[in-house]
């Protein structure tokens, strides 16, 4: 499948204005459109896997608040009409984030926050933090096949039957594995030449195209639709 680069910086955008619009959301519909939207980067982005498993557990969401959570009454209407309420708020958001760091190499990211002038203490966390969630969910998966070696598995009925045995099973090495992996890309970017003061050159061409015009157009039209419609 074909796919468009958009440049970090768009991306960005779109997840700020994601933010926005779920801020000042005046409808549960409002949101489904929105996450269509995103979908839609998705799709372009050549994630389509992304995008079909993106709008269709949103759907279940969407049609579970609108024709049970909406119907109930009393206490608990106002408990799952708050946690319902809260996903609908996130879930775009999450949503385009996880678009993002799957399109977006690191390298990129960096260059892109150097050519808006960003400042080396947001630039370097944000990097280490990109590079750290790959690796993180690398070993979530290591931890997964050897509790099943040990008959473990983190599977809901093991939870309640034998939950102090699986957290500490997940939480122990998961935690060691955290903490050497943080220590290791430290070690990696300032070996790198992460913290030279000097201007910051990179091989990677960033640059605005009509694909990120018309992306960073459209959420600011959707936004302020959503705030027209606030208002009325």
């Amino acid at each position: 499948m074909s796919r468009m680069r958009f440049d970090p910086r768009t991306k960005l955008f779109v997840l700020f204005a994601c933010v926005l619009c779920t801020m000042f959301a005046p409808s549960f519909r409002y949101e489904l459109i929105l996450v269509c939207l995103i979908a839609g980067i998705a799709l372009l982005s050549g994630q389509l896997r992304t995008a079909i498993f993106g709008i269709l557990f949103y759907g279940i969401i969407y049609v579970i608040t609108l024709y049970t959570v909406l119907q109930m009454t009393g206490t608990w209407q106002a408990i799952f009409a708050a946690f319902f309420g809260l996903v609908h708020k996130v879930y775009p958001c999450v949503f385009m984030a996880s678009i993002m760091i799957k399109t977006t190499k690191t390298g990129e990211f960096m260059a892109a926050l150097y050519e808006i002038n960003m400042p080396p203490y947001f630039v370097i966390p944000f990097a280490v933090m990109m590079r750290y969630i790959p690796v993180v969910k690398e070993d979530w998966n290591y931890i997964k096949d050897a509790m099943r070696m040990r008959g473990i598995s983190p599977s809901f009925k093991n939870l309640c039957t034998r939950p102090l045995v699986v957290v500490e099973c997940i939480y122990v090495p998961l935690m060691m594995a955290a903490s050497n992996t943080a220590d290791e890309l430290s070690i990696a970017a300032v070996t790198r030449g992460i913290e030279s003061p000097k201007a910051r050159t990179s091989l990677i061409e960033i640059k605005f195209t009509w694909k990120d015009v018309s992306v960073i157009a459209l959420f600011t039209a959707y936004f302020i639709f959503g705030m027209m419609e606030r208002v009325r």
